[in-house]
C-alpha cells in the first residue's frame, strides 16, 4: 500500500489553487476535479479521503497531486488535444446568443437552425452544419420549439365571421 501522499502548501500556492477555482468559472471539468484535489489536499487530508469526496479513483488523485508538485497550477489543465480545432469558437457562440437575445427583445424574426447557420456564416465567417449547430446549442444549454405554421394571429375577426356566414349559407342541408 502507498504511503499517503497530502500536500503541504505555501501561502503562495494555496492562493493559486483558489483563485483559479474561484476566478475562472468556465475550467474545464478535468482541471476542475485536479485543481480541487489539490485544494483538499493542502488541507491534510490523504489521497484517499480526497477520492472518497471527489468520488474518483485514488489513483487518480495521486496523478493530480504529482502533477502539481511537478509544474503547480499550470501543470493542472488539460494538455491539447489532436486533431481538428473546432469551426465554432466560445466568441462565436456569445455573439449569436446576444444576437438571439438582441432578437428577443425587439419581437424579431423566428430563428431557425439552418438560418442561424446562415447568420454565422455572413457575420461571423463560420460554416457549420445545422444538425452539428444543435448538438453545439444543446450543450450550451440553449432551449427552442417547433414554430408553427399558422397565420390565425394576424386575421381579421370581422373578415373572418363574413366568410363564415357566407360559408353556411352555402352549406346543403337535407
Amino acid at each position: 500500500m502507498p504511503k499517503p501522499l497530502i500536500l503541504e502548501l505555501t501561502p503562495d500556492q494555496k492562493s493559486d489553487v483558489e483563485g483559479l477555482l474561484l476566478l475562472l468559472r468556465d475550467l474545464p471539468r478535468n482541471t476542475r476535479m485536479r485543481a480541487e484535489c489539490v485544494r483538499l489536499s493542502g488541507q491534510g487530508r490523504t489521497a484517499l479521503e480526497v477520492a472518497g469526496i471527489m468520488v474518483v479513483h485514488p489513483v487518480t488523485v495521486r496523478r493530480a497531486l504529482h502533477r502539481f508538485t511537478a509544474g503547480g497550477t499550470a501543470a493542472l489543465a488539460d494538455a491539447p488535444r489532436c486533431g481538428r480545432p473546432p469551426k465554432v469558437t466560445r466568441a462565436d457562440l456569445d455573439a449569436m446568443e446576444e444576437m438571439l437575445d438582441a432578437a428577443a427583445e425587439d419581437g424579431g424574426p423566428t430563428w431557425t437552425l439552418p438560418r442561424l447557420a446562415a447568420w454565422l456564416q455572413r457575420e461571423r465567417g463560420v460554416e457549420i452544419h445545422p444538425a452539428r449547430l444543435s448538438v453545439l446549442l444543446k450543450q450550451d444549454g440553449f432551449r427552442y420549439k417547433r414554430t408553427r405554421t399558422t397565420v390565425r394571429h394576424k386575421a381579421d375577426e370581422a373578415l373572418q365571421q363574413i366568410a363564415k356566414d357566407q360559408l353556411e349559407g352555402l352549406r346543403l342541408y337535407g
